[in-house]
């Protein structure tokens, strides 16, 4: 087994405080930029930042995945880490400042499976998981921008 990781990031038209704060809380914001692969996002407990814990389907690739994240914030205003309660992957969400807006970073990393499956996982994973993220940033952008950011 290696490690599979995939990174995509965006600049975002509003400030870092404000797209962090979007990030952080699954009550009310996160989920609104989250693309269609998404689906039965369901809050668990908590709500905004660290301690919350959510659940998710990703579809993509033809296969669905259940995910139950639980929220850790490292670097509070500027580190947020989703880990899978269930798996080895966990996505960093890194957020900072750029010129009067942001630059957000989303990077996930997983215990790849070995074999066979664990060649075409890395070949396809990262590239499909990548299209995934640059959506969700740009759908994070357009959601900071509407709300006045």
């Amino acid at each position: 087994m290696s490690t599979v990781e995939v990174s995509a990031e965006r600049v975002v038209r509003a400030p870092a405080e404000r797209v962090y704060g979007y990030l952080a809380d699954y009550s009310e914001h996160h989920q609104r930029f989250l693309p269609p692969a998404f689906s039965g996002f369901r809050l668990v407990s908590g709500g905004v930042g660290a301690g919350t814990e959510v659940e998710f389907v990703v579809t993509a690739g033809g296969r669905s995945r259940p995910y139950h994240m639980v929220v850790s914030e490292p670097e509070p205003g500027r580190v947020l880490v989703e880990t899978d309660a269930n798996s080895s992957l966990v996505t960093t969400f890194t957020v900072s400042p750029d010129a009067g807006a942001c630059r957000v970073r989303m990077h996930t990393a997983w215990q790849g499976a070995g074999g066979i499956g664990g060649i075409f996982e890395r070949l396809f994973a990262p590239k499909v998981m990548r299209s995934l993220y640059e959506d969700e940033l740009q759908r994070l952008d357009a959601y900071a921008a509407a709300a006045g950011g």
